[in-house]
């Protein structure tokens, strides 16, 4: 039978009095009797804009690379959203959600040499084989191995990585929002981290970090760019940090809602432009070629995503299905650029679009680049390294600390954009006091 939420309040609050349990105290009681009953609570997705914690079995070694973690940390991410409004297809109810998530060896398979139970690891978003022509190349997230889906591999012409909690369009893994985690290729998948590392800062190596970082790499921000980014969620404030550290002159963020104005708190120097307060002769391209010399922005990023129509006209033909995305954005970052200019796309397209500005592309020698699902591997070992030498802190991005068992509230809470909420830390039973730093914590 199902615990009652009073219940389950009650059972989290266990790890976090003054005997808490650290992520490197696995002979706790409480630890040994969870593995003995068998059962977990999760994340899952149970139909169109629904998610519920759930009570499910315990996931299991099923291949001898796997290695099963206990969940320390994990969080939402703006592309959550997607799998919540059903956008992404083959989701199936009772699908276990969450990519990003973070913990400590819990079982090792008979062939997982490089960990062992206890040690503390961050799990790729993506699962990799590191054995295929793209995985040796670090190329993780085009893994020819990890995900069977036929849809897929037919739809975007060549296969690309299975990736927990994303579908079974992206190989039906369960996913991270929960109290245990299987990691396929458990060796190849996980990072160690350093006890000068906590999870707060270290669950974002998953993701974020590495997405954020491949789309200014990838674009080409160089010293003396000035950079237009897209969204100003976790990862276009992120991306507006890696911009800078790259040698940036400035970087203007585009977006429509608080989240400008928790930029500018953080980051007084980079500038901002909320598109529902243009002139009625002004468009987003016209007030970027304005604020740049009349040439416009270097470089373009998109970190919003392809989901969300702001005419009435993609709205009307997403909703038909006549289109999965919208084209806007993209057109907005190729007009606005100047001429040969680069535009980035990170932000998560599904399919495809219409009303596609290619003529401007064309005519004006503007760059596409798709930065793709970042290739976690070939970048988490040098994030690791800026955190540990303080040249970037994820803890920039987090508003909140929330319970496991309250994670269904908060999707809703962050879909509507309620309270201030940019960047999610989620707490388990398992996990450890909260860092300095850290927000506390937000029950709800």
């Amino acid at each position: 039978m199902a615990m009652s939420q009073a219940a389950l309040k009650a059972e989290y609050a266990i790890g976090h009095d003054k005997n808490a349990i650290t992520t490197q105290d696995v002979s706790n009681p409480d630890i040994a009797k969870a593995a003995g009953e068998g059962k977990m609570h999760a994340l899952a997705w149970m139909g169109k804009n629904k998610v519920e914690i759930v009570e499910v079995s315990r996931p299991k070694i099923i291949e001898p690379r796997d290695v099963i973690v206990r969940v320390t940390g994990s969080t939402v991410c703006g592309s959550d959203l997607h799998l919540l409004h059903g956008v992404i297809v083959e989701l199936q109810k009772g699908d276990i959600l969450g990519h990003e998530f973070c913990g400590v060896v819990d079982e090792v398979g008979s062939s997982v040499t490089r960990f062992k139970k206890g040690q503390r690891v961050v799990a790729s978003f993506q699962i990799a084989c590191g054995e295929c022509y793209y995985c040796k190349q670090k190329l993780s997230s085009q893994c020819e191995r990890t995900n069977a889906n036929t849809i897929a591999n037919a739809m975007y012409g060549g296969r690309t990585a299975g990736m927990f909690g994303y579908s079974h369009f992206t190989g039906g893994f369960a996913g991270g929002q929960a109290e245990f985690t299987r990691v396929p290729f458990g060796d190849v998948n996980l990072l160690p981290l350093p006890d000068d590392v906590p999870d707060e800062k270290g669950l974002y190596l998953s993701d974020v970090l590495a997405t954020s970082w491949h789309a200014v790499v990838d674009t080409g921000v160089s010293k003396g760019d000035v950079v237009a980014i897209w969204g100003a969620g976790p990862v276009g404030q992120m991306a507006a940090d890696f911009s800078l550290l790259n040698g940036a002159s400035k970087v203007i963020m585009i977006d429509n809602n608080w989240r400008l104005e928790y930029i500018q708190r953080k980051y007084p120097h980079i500038e901002t432009l909320d598109f529902t307060k243009l002139k009625s002769d002004e468009t987003v391209t016209s007030k970027l070629k304005a604020m740049c010399n009349n040439r416009g922005p270097d470089i373009a990023l998109e970190c919003a995503a392809g989901e969300y129509a702001k005419s009435w006209g993609h709205t009307i033909e997403m909703a038909l299905g006549l289109e999965t995305d919208t084209s806007e954005l993209v057109n907005e970052m190729i007009t606005s650029v100047r001429n040969f200019g680069r535009c980035g796309i990170t932000g998560v397209y599904v399919g495809f679009c219409n009303h596609f500005n290619i003529g401007s592309l064309m005519e004006r020698g503007i760059r596409l680049i798709g930065n793709g699902q970042a290739p976690v591997h070939m970048y988490w070992e040098s994030l690791l390294q800026m955190i540990r030498e303080g040249k970037i802190d994820p803890l920039r991005m987090v508003s909140h600390r929330v319970n496991l068992i309250d994670l269904d509230k908060v999707y809703y809470k962050f879909e509507k954009k309620e309270d201030g909420i940019q960047k999610v830390f989620v707490q388990t039973r398992w996990s450890a006091p909260p860092c300095p730093g850290s927000p506390g914590l937000t029950t709800y």
